[in-house]
């Protein structure tokens, strides 16, 4: 069906444009899904954004800065904070490869790290290239149980024999792996103790494991008794049962729908499919249940305004300087800016983008984006057919028409129910 090409486009990545839809509901919907889990040829949009080159963190090998060192490394931090967010932003927009793209922001907040806390942006950098470059989940799990990035995070890097902290371990569980009920807190205890002797080196930068620093068991862990090591105690969780379970209930969450619960039949068939995180977003998008969750999810701020700037045919690499920070800056005011999560728990969803306040805002940064396009003359019909909007409510479309110009029209398109609600 057509409603359900549409639909598969916006979930699975940021949003289609006008020719990607049109192309997509010409292939029908098994093709296009084939082609969004499966891409066969190279990403060549993601070629025009490539990773940035941030130079060496300005704190490495400086463990006692002055005051003026110190002052000038804050400096080149935050403009090398800003470079990131501003080239994955760019990257989002210019890749054809949309549903890989997207599976890495799910990852981000899955995985949440904030800059805010770990500071340095060539770690954060260092673990989105592991988030990009994992193919499974295993994989993913054993880079970021050691990841630089997660353990200053989740001061993983005072976790010691000597004085053992268990943030990362009850997080590992909790958020990342197994959910709620399925572990005691003897086994967070013991897993904190298996990953005791980590720490962080900027200059590389990476993890360094210390031995001397590290309890090196016995420890007794889901009923398993070893001398664990980060890579053994994530083999343990893996087979565990409830974790492909888990990662398939996140991925409905996010792809699926944040209020309508998660069918058994959809759980245990994505679960199956466990460990390969795209091959599970295929059994969810391709799953009975897909289709009727329209309607229940809302676009988080930096899938709108994505979705926006490839709609619009914008890109961040070519806006003017005043105008991206502007963005960067709204997506902070709208509570998501990449790199900086709320807390390890990630972003909320649902409703909680749904505030006046959000509103706002979301109007003036659509009125940013919407000015920086030629005048033209549109139409209700030709804004809809442009922002891959199926249909507008009468009262919606009453409001386009009274708006006088294009931009206003785009502009209110923009923050209009039926742009927002996927």
């Amino acid at each position: 069906m057509t409603d359900d090409v549409a639909l598969l486009l916006r979930r699975a990545g940021f949003g289609p444009t006008a020719d990607e839809l049109a192309a997509a509901r010409r292939a029908g919907f098994t093709a296009t899904l084939a082609a969004l889990t499966s891409p066969v040829s190279p990403d060549l949009g993601a070629t025009r954004s490539p990773l940035p080159s941030l130079g060496p963190d300005p704190y490495a090998g400086r463990p006692g800065p002055t005051d003026a060192q110190r002052a000038a490394a804050d400096g080149r931090r935050r403009a090398q904070a800003t470079t990131l967010t501003r080239w994955w932003l760019d990257r989002m927009t210019v890749a054809d490869h949309q549903a890989t793209e997207k599976l890495v922001f799910f990852w981000h907040g899955h995985w949440a790290t904030s800059i805010v806390k770990v500071k340095s942006p060539q770690l954060m950098l260092a673990q989105h290239c592991a988030m990009r470059e994992s193919r499974e989940f295993g994989e993913l799990a054993r880079r970021m149980i050691v990841d630089p990035a997660l353990i200053h995070w989740l001061d993983g890097q005072s976790n010691s024999r000597e004085a053992p902290n268990e943030n990362l371990a009850r997080e590992f569980f909790e958020l990342f792996t197994l959910g709620l009920g399925q572990y005691t807190e003897s086994d967070v205890q013991q897993a904190g103790r298996a990953l005791t002797g980590w720490r962080i080196d900027l200059g590389v930068p990476r993890s360094v494991f210390d031995p001397r620093r590290h309890d090196d068991g016995p420890h007794t862990i889901l009923g398993v008794t070893g001398r664990f090591t980060a890579d053994s105690l994530v083999d343990l969780v893996l087979a565990h049962p409830a974790c492909p379970r888990f990662v398939a209930a996140r991925l409905w969450h996010r792809y699926g729908s944040s209020t309508r619960p998660l069918p058994d039949h959809t759980r245990e068939a994505m679960a199956a499919a466990f460990p390969e995180p795209m091959t599970m977003l295929r059994v969810l998008l391709a799953d009975e249940a897909f289709p009727a969750t329209r309607a229940t999810m809302v676009k988080q701020p930096v899938e709108w305004l994505v979705g926006a700037l490839r709609q619009l045919g914008l890109r961040p690499a070519a806006l003017p300087p005043e105008t991206i920070v502007g963005l960067l800056d709204g997506l902070g005011g709208l509570g998501q800016r990449p790199f900086a999560p709320p807390s390890v728990g990630g972003w909320p969803a649902g409703a909680a983008w749904l505030t006046s306040a959000a509103a706002r805002l979301k109007l003036s940064l659509a009125g940013k984006l919407a000015s920086q396009l030629s005048p033209q003359r549109l139409t209700p019909e030709e804004v809809a057919h442009l922002l891959c909007v199926d249909t507008w409510t009468d009262r919606t479309y009453q409001v386009l028409r009274a708006a006088g110009n294009s931009r206003l029209m785009l502009t209110l398109g923009l923050v209009s129910p039926e742009y927002q609600v996927t």
